[in-house]
Parts: structure tokens; sequence; C-alpha cells
């Protein structure tokens, strides 16, 4: 089974890209690139999912929400879903 989980992905002036995952709280990775952040993410939600699973704790499933990009000077974030093994 698979699942799409939302990520958000943030990155300020002088910082490393950030992406972290609004179901999964704490479920978070950085990255050079947005592709870096993208793959480490995804194996951070794998691990998280893992984690819940050992610990008895039911799996959240990904909700669907409307989301849109934002802009400033200094700080840009969008969102991007990942598909995981689940």
């Amino acid at each position: 089974m698979k699942r799409q989980y939302l990520v958000r992905i943030d990155k300020d002036v002088d910082s490393d890209w950030g992406a972290s995952v609004p179901d999964l709280p704490g479920c978070v990775a950085t990255g050079k690139t947005i592709d870096v952040a993208l793959r480490r993410i995804e194996s951070a939600i794998e691990l998280h999912l893992r984690g819940l699973r050992e610990d008895g704790i039911r799996v959240p499933p990904p909700r669907q929400r409307a989301v849109r990009p934002h802009r400033t000077p200094k700080q840009v974030r969008f969102y991007a879903t990942v598909e995981v093994a689940a």
C-alpha cells in the first residue's frame, strides 16, 4: 500500500532547504537543494511511520488540503507530495 503525504518546503535566505510533513509532527529533513530535501524527507517519513508502528501508534492517514505558495524577499514556501510505502 502507498500513501501520499503533503510536504511543506521552506527556505530562508541564510539556510538550506527544509522539509516538514504537517500530518506527521516532528518529521523533518533538510538539504542543500530541493531534490536532496525531498529525498531525505521521503526517508524520514518511512522511518517515522515505522517508529509509530513499532510503538503501537496508529499511522495517521494523509489529509487532503488546499495550499498556496508563499514568497517574500527572505523566504520561499511551497508544497509537494511524497509517496511512500505504508
